[in-house]
């Protein structure tokens, strides 16, 4: 008998071993997934509705289901199952653009950065197109679409939907175009649209000697996580607004710095 207990004891301490390996990743598989909702929650816009139901959404589902098991609702609880993959499709047709969104910018994420590669061309093209403007002193306002969309901007502004190019970007600021009024928003390599209206800050604190472009950078930046590139008309400088955040004066070099962080260069060279 003590022969016997000593041969089947190694077998439950392997069983034991694997059903604690098995909830190590099942509770990995669900933080990963959680951080991925909760960081595109953060960064949509138009986030607080979508954080607002999901969380009432989560609320009712725990309530509901705690209260089944305490008081045996078997009925309501049979009910609930049968409408939920309707509940959930409804909601992936709603949301279906916030989602779309999300599964595109899902390879931006670092831990993706060391295998995909962005096209190399996009920031030389971009730098070359403001050092230009900047010399020549033509002003310029460009909104480069991060994890929250822009789509109701250029729903607004003149569709383009071509390759991102430098000098395409001049012709379009150049004085007597038709389209240098308003920012142009570029999404991955290509400009969405141009002669977009940005909303300007309505900060207090803001200075009052900016100019309408930085104006309608830094109230664009308030509102998404776009980086909102401005060349001034009357000096030829270079901002950036991020964040709620205005950088003035800034050289190339600088300028580099930025894109590469937005373009997830730095991780991938």
């Amino acid at each position: 008998m003590t022969f016997t207990l000593a041969l089947q004891n190694p077998a439950a301490d392997d069983g034991g071993f694997l059903d604690a390996g098995k909830m190590v990743i099942e509770v990995a598989i669900f933080a990963v997934l959680i951080y991925v909702v909760l960081r595109f929650l953060r960064a949509t816009r138009g986030s607080g509705i979508i954080r607002g139901l999901a969380l009432l959404l989560t609320t009712f589902a725990v309530t509901f289901f705690i209260l089944a098991d305490w008081l045996q609702l078997k009925r309501l609880s049979w009910l609930v199952e049968q409408l939920a993959p309707s509940v959930v499709l409804g909601l992936v047709v709603v949301f279906h653009p916030e989602i779309r969104r999300a599964i595109v910018h899902l390879g931006d994420a670092p831990i993706f950065g060391r295998f995909f590669r962005r096209d190399a061309k996009i920031v030389p093209r971009l730098l070359r197109a403001v050092a230009r403007l900047s010399k020549e002193r033509i002003g310029a306002l460009i909104a480069i679409e991060r994890e929250a969309s822009l789509s109701e901007l250029t729903e607004n502004g003149i569709t383009i939907d071509a390759e991102l190019n430098s000098y395409l970007i001049e012709s379009i600021f150049f004085p007597k175009s038709a389209l240098h009024d308003g920012g142009v928003v570029v999404r991955d390599d290509r400009i969405v649209a141009a002669s977009c209206l940005f909303p300007l800050s309505q900060n207090p604190d803001v200075d009052k000697r900016l100019g309408t472009r930085h104006r309608a950078a830094l109230g664009l930046s308030e509102e998404t996580d776009a980086l909102v590139v401005v060349v001034s008309e009357e000096t030829g400088k270079i901002s950036t607004a991020s964040g709620g955040r205005l950088d003035h004066d800034l050289e190339l070099d600088q300028l580099e710095q930025q894109l590469d962080e937005v373009f997830g260069r730095s991780a991938t060279s």
